[in-house]
């Protein structure tokens, strides 16, 4: 096992409350999630020297933030264009920030505000590159997208829409334990098919539930994390694939996704299997991301991703957790970021009610399609 992201730990986690519309400027609700972040790790603005985010459209600038917060001086400042593709990376690049020495403590952190809806569109739509030959089709967003990766799978594997259910009923059950997601009430495998129909095969439960708030976290060195109020969690390993230019018109696969190539080097660097991860909290936009990256990454095989959660083998009492808090789909769409709040407060112990017992590895994927990547997270017990 490489060691050497195991020299950066997470220390501080912080959140607003999710809301389907706020009213709130994006850089207040960034700032609200710095400082509970720094509160919770029991530092200061005037101990941070780095920040980063990633976004699109509607954002705050990490310069921005900082200064709401009150830091004097930022030795390393980066705003990373992109999507749920690169959550992991983001998280990943503030550690080595840290571990090269060019910064102490760097604040992660992400903001969605009311005018960042991925399912609308408020004006018109411009399309460049090879969107100009998509967009006249109207093939112009993600559920259409991933709509059609799903179809392929179906056709090459059996997949129903009783599965995706299955993956859609489970977390809104998890997301019943958590008191900070949006959706809570129970929902039945008949609630799901009775759904309307988004971008078919995908109904209304099979998308990602988009909402207002901001999530932070706090990275420093493992050695000042020994001395801070709460347990360090550590980063084990990080990887990334970005294949065909990160288009979904040229992806070879369309039963697969990045996953099918992050997973290989993800497994290689930490040494760790599947078997070896308690929970898993991997990245749905739909639920067909949960399927399709949840077989890439050797969970299970092709076409048996919804007996696995019907047999109970993906939640409390199974083989691994996934998505505890309810995911994308149930808590809210933070673009990803709440799964790594999720992963640090679980391998804490810190999750109440949904607490996964003796939870010492966390896996957290980010991305769908031919682009995205996957961190482990692991306690002390596992170094």
């Amino acid at each position: 096992m490489s060691r050497t992201l195991q020299d950066a730990a997470v220390v501080g986690i912080g959140r607003t409350p999710y809301v389907r519309s706020s009213g709130r400027t994006p850089v207040s609700m960034a700032a609200e999630a710095a400082r509970d972040a720094l509160a919770d790790c029991g530092l200061t603005p005037a101990d941070v020297d780095g920040f980063t985010c990633f976004g699109t459209t509607d954002t705050a600038r990490p310069s921005a933030v900082a200064h709401a917060i009150g830091v004097e001086d930022l030795g390393w400042c980066v705003s990373v264009s992109g999507g749920g593709n690169i959550v992991t990376s983001t998280v990943s690049g503030a550690a080595m920030a840290v571990i090269s020495g060019q910064a102490d403590v760097v604040v992660v952190y992400r903001v969605l505000g009311s005018e960042t809806r991925y399912g609308r569109a408020l004006d018109r739509v411009d399309v460049g590159g090879e969107g100009q030959f998509a967009g006249p089709q109207g093939y112009l967003v993600p559920p259409q997208w991933f709509a059609m990766f799903c179809r392929r799978h179906q056709y090459e594997y059996g997949s129903t829409s009783e599965d995706l259910g299955a993956i859609a009923v489970q977390q809104r059950a998890h997301a019943s334990r958590n008191p900070h997601a949006v959706a809570r009430t129970p929902i039945t495998i008949d609630d799901y098919l009775n759904s309307r129909w988004i971008s078919e095969p995908f109904r209304l439960y099979d998308c990602t539930y988009e909402v207002d708030g901001a999530v932070a976290i706090v990275v420093t060195s493992a050695e000042r994390a020994a001395d801070l109020p709460h347990k360090p969690v550590h980063l084990l390993g990080a990887a990334d694939s970005n294949r065909f230019g990160g288009s979904v018109d040229q992806w070879d696969d369309l039963t697969s996704m990045y996953s099918r190539d992050t997973a290989p080097k993800l497994w290689s660097r930490t040494g760790l299997r599947p078997s070896d991860i308690d929970v898993a909290c991997m990245y749905d936009c739909f639920t067909f991301t949960v399927m399709a990256t949840f077989e890439d990454f050797g969970f299970c095989g092709k076409g048996e991703v919804g007996g696995f959660f019907r047999e109970g083998r993906a939640t409390f009492g199974g083989d691994v957790v996934v998505n505890p808090h309810g995911g994308l789909l149930s808590e809210g769409y933070i673009h990803g970021l709440n799964h790594h709040y999720e992963a640090v407060l679980q391998l804490r112990g810190e999750a109440g009610d949904r607490q996964v017992a003796g939870a010492e590895s966390a896996l957290v994927t980010s991305g769908a399609g031919p682009y995205g990547g996957a961190l482990v997270y692991g306690t002390e017990a596992m170094l």
